[in-house]
């Protein structure tokens, strides 16, 4: 009887086998309104194809799915939205998150078919790190991930506490993508003032979005490559919002120089990443989107926070901790002496 009781079983195998499906799901969902459809209340499959124009057939399979998901609840023949659902697949709520489903399935599968091929080489099936390609990809991308950054980057402002009354704090936002980094600072205090940095196909994406924010008056704009556009001096707060995990281990040692000689004494970075524990052994996030920079980058991997906090103390920063934050990973802050 033991020896049935711990027998091995395929069955987390074939859970995996089958790892691409929910994603596909959510988004099918998501591009026939699933969820907007039962934010205004429970429907039936009939009521649903009504108010969607999808057919009842599909969206009984799908809606179905979802139910076993634990993204929808069933009672009779009625579907309704779950919690988890109704906050983040729905997308007039500010906490919506479906893009980064849409991303998964629209960019990064495409690339993750040709693993096998990159494992042999070590080449990138395409490499998204450099300006010519990347602009592109993270065009689409920046908005969409909004969401995964805004509690961090909250967090971030909170930690900060630079307060509503004293001097100018000039803070630096690298990478800004969507500018949710600056944005969330900003609005922690009416004292700051941002300096976006990134590619110039990329920075029109940044202004739409601080402008939607209200911010436009205390930002200004960098546009160029983060090892050769021009920084400034004097910045109080830098942020590195899941940037160095696409630079590779050089390139960006190189990066935390250049930050380090733009803060002001008794400046900070903090730096967002998906971390790995020191021997990589987990988490699995971590591990696993290793392997996507693979996929997508010439040197880029995922890193330990032991690994970060020695580059840091290299280049002359103090005082390397972890600051919890809602995200897949801690917040890594150090501070210039």
């Amino acid at each position: 009887m033991e020896q049935q009781k711990n027998a091995v079983t395929p069955e987390r195998i074939m859970q995996m086998a089958w790892g691409y499906a929910p994603p596909l799901i959510i988004e099918a969902g998501l591009r026939h309104k699933v969820f907007d459809a039962l934010d205004a209340g429970p429907k039936t499959v009939a009521e649903m194809a009504k108010a969607t124009g999808a057919s009842e057939r599909g969206l009984k399979a799908v809606m179905n799915a979802l139910v076993g998901l634990e993204l929808l609840k069933k009672d009779g023949e009625r579907y309704e939205l779950t919690p988890e659902s109704a906050t983040f697949l729905v997308t007039t709520k500010p906490t919506f998150f479906g893009g980064m489903v849409a991303h998964t399935s629209g960019q990064l599968i495409p690339n993750w078919l040709h693993l096998t091929e990159v494992v042999k080489t070590g080449k990138p099936a395409a490499a998204v790190n450099t300006e010519g390609d990347g602009s592109a990809f993270f065009q689409e991308l920046v908005s969409n991930i909004f969401p995964m950054s805004y509690g961090q980057a909250k967090a971030l402002g909170e930690h900060m506490k630079f307060g509503e009354s004293g001097g100018p704090v000039r803070v630096l936002d690298l990478g800004a993508g969507s500018g949710v980094w600056g944005i969330a600072v900003a609005q922690s205090s009416p004292r700051v003032t941002v300096t976006a940095v990134d590619w110039e196909g990329v920075l029109p994406v940044t202004k739409k979005t601080v402008a939607k924010f209200g911010l436009s008056d205390r930002y200004s704009f960098v546009a160029g490559d983060l090892l050769s556009a021009d920084f400034g001096t004097g910045h109080n707060l830098a942020t590195v919002g899941h940037i160095l995990h696409s630079e590779g281990v050089e390139r960006s040692k190189k990066l935390l120089r250049k930050i380090y000689d733009a803060l002001a004494p008794g400046g900070t970075i903090a730096i967002a990443e998906f971390l790995v524990n020191s021997d990589r052994t987990g988490p699995p996030m971590g591990l696993i989107f290793a392997v996507n920079m693979l996929v997508n980058t010439d040197n880029g991997d995922t890193w330990s926070f032991e690994e970060i906090a020695a580059w840091l103390k290299e280049v002359g920063f103090k005082d390397a901790r972890q600051v919890e934050a809602p995200g897949p990973s801690p917040l890594i802050l150090a501070t210039r002496p």
